[in-house]
């Protein structure tokens, strides 16, 4: 992994943004129609995500793209 601590701030950021839904993993997992065990990867930092999965987690997440990209990394 190149950039831990970047991953780790996004994942930060995935779980604010699913808990601010009111979301579940399980629940975003399906409105994002990928895997619960990648939400926990994601939010765990252990996976670098695709350009797919990002735009179904926006989807999922109903804001932009660009939003979904927009968080604090510590870099």
């Amino acid at each position: 992994m190149k950039h831990p601590v970047v991953l780790q701030a996004f994942g930060i950021h995935i779980r604010k943004l699913r808990e601010a839904r009111g979301f579940s993993q399980q629940e975003l997992a399906d409105h994002a129609d990928i895997a619960k065990a990648t939400i926990q990867r994601i939010e765990q930092a252990k996976f670098s995500v695709t350009l797919d999965v990002l735009v179904s987690l926006a989807q999922a997440l109903q804001i932009r793209l660009k939003d979904i990209m927009d968080f604090p990394d510590a870099e």
